[in-house]
Order: structure tokens, then C-alpha cells, then sequence
């Protein structure tokens, strides 16, 4: 995948998941230097977004994902890019916590198993609901700016 705006965003929220979670200071160590490497990287992208060194047509990577949408249905992702980047933040935590229970699965009662993987499927499709609309407002607001 290109790097976007919002893959970029996703990465920087996972990073900071990981330092909340991060049990010793090896790992915290680790995960600043990637934290400062992907704050320096969003900035050099918008940089570049906004010399026009990255065109329009490439602020934007859809993941097409494929998959059945009869029954898969999320909520529509709209908003300005602070307020998805906001929404992809909440998104990867409940994440974060949905995929928590499968790493202990077989103590899920199996009536809850199918409730849990279906919830992770449709937190995945949200996350990339916010990546692709955050990709999807840069683009709209570099557009806005040079028409104005």
C-alpha cells in the first residue's frame, strides 16, 4: 500500500496504543523513536502535498476491500480530518480491546466466539472507512484551497 495521510495517521494511532501499553522501557525507547520517525514523516508528507511534489491523484489509495457488504454494514465516516483522525484513534482502541479477547480465546464462552470475530471484522472495515476518508478531505481541502 502507498503511504497516505491516513495510513500514516492509522500507524502514529497503533504507536501510541503500544506506548499506553508498553510493559518496559526497551519497548518504550523503541516505540518513541518510531513515534518521532512517523511524526516526522506526516510532516514531510503534508509538506510535499503542499509544494504539490505529491499530486492530487495520489493523496488518495481506496482499499477496495472485498467483501461481502449484505450483513457487514458500518456507519457512514464523515467529517473534517481532525475529527476522523479523532474517530480512527477510538477505532483502533476498541481494536486493540476486541482483538485483546482473541488472544485468550478458548475462554470465550462459545455463544460469544462468533459475536467477537464478527465485531473485529466490522472495526476493521471502520478503520478503513477513516483511513480512506481522511486520504478522501486532504484531497478535498487541497482542492477547495486552489479553487478559492
Amino acid at each position: 500500500m502507498a503511504e497516505t495521510l491516513g495510513s500514516l495517521c492509522d500507524k502514529l494511532t497503533i504507536i501510541k496504543l503500544k506506548q499506553y501499553h508498553a510493559d518496559n522501557d526497551d519497548k518504550l525507547n523503541s516505540l518513541r523513536g518510531q513515534e518521532e520517525q512517523l511524526v516526522a514523516e506526516i510532516n514531510e508528507y503534508l509538506e510535499n502535498v503542499l509544494t504539490g511534489t505529491i499530486p492530487l491523484h495520489k493523496l488518495e489509495f481506496a482499499g477496495n476491500k472485498v467483501y461481502k457488504a449484505e450483513g457487514n454494514e458500518t456507519r457512514e465516516i464523515g467529517g473534517m480530518i481532525g475529527e476522523v483522525f479523532s474517530e480512527l484513534a477510538k477505532v483502533n482502541c476498541d481494536l486493540w480491546h476486541e482483538q485483546e479477547k482473541v488472544y485468550d480465546f478458548a475462554s470465550i464462552p462459545v455463544a460469544e466466539k462468533d459475536k467477537v470475530i464478527k465485531k473485529l471484522a466490522l472495526l476493521n472495515l471502520e478503520r478503513n472507512k477513516c483511513i480512506d476518508r481522511i486520504n478522501q478531505a486532504l484531497k478535498e481541502s487541497i482542492e477547495s484551497g486552489r479553487n478559492n
